[in-house]
């Protein structure tokens, strides 16, 4: 009989936290005062290179909460000629939209020389991370980890100990070389820069000392900015409990997948001699790279059982052969989501425009507009319910309250491209095979998805094939859906979805918005004359955006009060 418990709770599922939510009463303040700054890195010991840390250290610090506690991030931008923000990836920010991070998103960027306070309550639990959402920073090295405990874990009477991993690809070249390199430099057929390197822990010695006949609670977090990790440790049986800060049912695997922005956490049990040592492995998908000769994508750490023993290569694999992640089941078994109110079709391209390479969704590359999305919506008024009052270039969506939303994602691009939604865990209902073309022209209903569908923050949709997916828009605020490859999302793979614009100025969120918020769009050069007066006024005013005229318009579907 299997020693897990019966599913009895979950971690907050497909939205957000109830009213009736109740924190311990040991919740506390958990504060971080950070200077971002840039510094040396060299996690490969090949190349030093500038890079951007956090009160003058590299890697940035980890932070780490308990359930219910504040979490309190103030930044000093010190980084003299670039602007950032923070972004805390996983978390629904319920109630504090605001505190999603985004550059003109949820806030304007924080200029060189300023500050701003992030305060959020840690209301899930899980695993998570934080990097900055400003043109591609976190390659350069802002990026780091976000764990929440549970009290309440349902498999704390399983593990001895917890061991926090990350995995990331790394460039030797800095962003502000890279992306213009990519976006105009390689004519029709751009090409993403393939990294220099793969990273465990930001080195390429990693070793974790481990005890034997103990159970360990493994997080592993893929922190890069393009390639999707393999991963498995040699003579150990992993059991998945949690992907992407939702528990699961405990699902053996040999070998997982995470795309850039998943995360995943399983119980490892070791072994009970302690003779050997064990490599435990990472490597980038060389299917992602259009050109890797020279790239050695794997990366290799050890389980140290005893320290007196060597360090063994790892054995050669015959194929990468991860876990199929639609087939994992939540923990609390939450069934499929009913026939959605509102479906959006989304076409994933790329294509040569105005002298660069972009990324579009359906006819659109996103392009950030002047004053934050989140600001428009709460003082349009009425007109926050129209999609039109947000400029086509943010490629915006209005959502209804409770709707059920069914996004279609059909790729018709050569690569994969994981999709993360900010705002929402969502239902991964639907995945084809990759090259099986669009989801939209096929015959499946309903009746051929998955009826206890895995839950997820970030999806990978396969090449040349769809992922559809649903969620219920319980979150009032402004939320990203982007690919979470930064060569892509800073070329336009992009849309913004606005929920409940309206219930947002009911709630009267517009007091939420600080004098340091709007300090920083000041600073920045961006003028918000009323934005703390909350009157209706036109805010965009975005270039005409870039389209992809061979896009299928019909794939466009209706909009909420279009």
């Amino acid at each position: 009989m299997s020693k897990f418990p019966p599913a009895e709770r979950g971690m907050i599922l497909i939205g957000a936290l109830s009213p009736e939510t109740i924190y311990p009463a040991t919740a506390a303040t958990v504060a971080y005062n950070w200077n971002i700054t840039w510094t040396s890195a060299n996690p490969d010991d090949a190349f030093v290179r500038p890079g951007i840390g956090v009160n003058g250290q590299w890697p940035p610090p980890q932070i780490e909460a308990n359930f219910g506690d504040d979490i309190v991030v103030t930044v000093l931008n010190l980084l003299g000629n670039q602007s950032t923000s923070l972004h805390f990836h996983g978390l629904f920010m319920n109630g504090t939209t605001h505190m999603d991070g985004p550059a003109q998103v949820s806030q304007c960027s924080i200029p060189p020389g300023s500050s701003f306070t992030y305060r959020f309550k840690a209301a899930q639990v899980g695993t998570f991370w934080y990097h900055s959402h400003v043109k591609g920073q976190y390659v350069d090295g802002l990026r780091g980890s976000l764990i929440i405990h549970d009290p309440e874990n349902p498999f704390r009477g399983d593990f001895d100990d917890e061991i926090l991993l990350s995995v990331s690809d790394w460039y030797h070249q800095e962003m502000a070389v890279l992306l213009p390199e990519y976006r105009h430099g390689n004519g029709m057929m751009s090409r993403e820069p393939v990294p220099d390197a793969n990273l465990l822990n930001d080195t390429q010695n990693l070793q974790v000392p481990v005890a034997p006949e103990q159970t360990y609670l493994v997080r592993i977090v893929n922190v890069g900015a393009f390639a999707g990790q393999y991963f498995w440790i040699e003579g150990h049986t992993m059991t998945i409990v949690e992907l992407d800060g939702s528990y699961t049912q405990p699902t053996t695997a040999e070998m997982i997948y995470l795309a850039s922005g998943q995360r995943c956490s399983f119980l490892l049990t070791t072994k009970s001699e302690v003779s050997r040592n064990y490599p435990l492995m990472a490597s980038m998908d060389r299917s992602l790279f259009m050109k890797a000769d020279h790239v050695n994508a794997n990366v290799t750490g050890w389980l140290v059982y005893n320290s007196s023993q060597p360090l063994l290569s790892a054995s050669q694999i015959d194929e990468f052969a991860p876990i199929d992640d639609m087939t994992i089941i939540p923990y609390d078994q939450t069934p499929l989501l009913r026939k959605p109110d509102q479906s959006i079709r989304l076409n994933i391209n790329m294509k040569h425009a105005n002298g660069g390479s972009y990324y579009f969704f359906n006819d659109i590359a996103y392009a950030s507009p002047e004053v934050p999305t989140l600001y428009t919506a709460l003082t349009s008024g009425d007109s926050a319910a129209h999609f039109a009052t947000y400029g086509m270039s943010s490629n915006p969506w209005v959502l209804e309250r409770d709707q059920v939303i069914e996004v279609i994602l059909y790729n018709r691009h050569m690569t994969n491209h994981p999709v993360h939604l900010h705002g929402h865990h969502f239902q991964a209902v639907w995945r084809s095979a990759p090259g099986a073309g669009d989801f939209s022209s096929s015959t499946v209903t309903d009746d051929a998805f998955i009826q206890l569908p895995v839950q997820r923050d970030t999806i990978v949709v396969p090449n040349g094939g769809s992922v559809v997916i649903r969620f219920r828009a319980d979150n009032p605020g402004v939320w990203l859906l982007h690919c979470h490859m930064e060569w892509h999302a800073e070329t336009g793979l992009a849309a913004t979805f606005i929920e409940a614009p309206l219930d947002l100025q009911h709630q009267q969120q517009l007091q939420n918005i600080t004098l340091e918020q709007v300090t920083l769009c000041t600073a920045a050069g961006t003028e918000l004359p009323n934005v703390a007066e909350g009157k209706t006024h036109n805010h965009i005013e975005n270039e005409e955006p870039i389209t992809d005229d061979d896009t299928i318009h019909r794939q466009k579907a209706p909009r909420y009060a279009d």
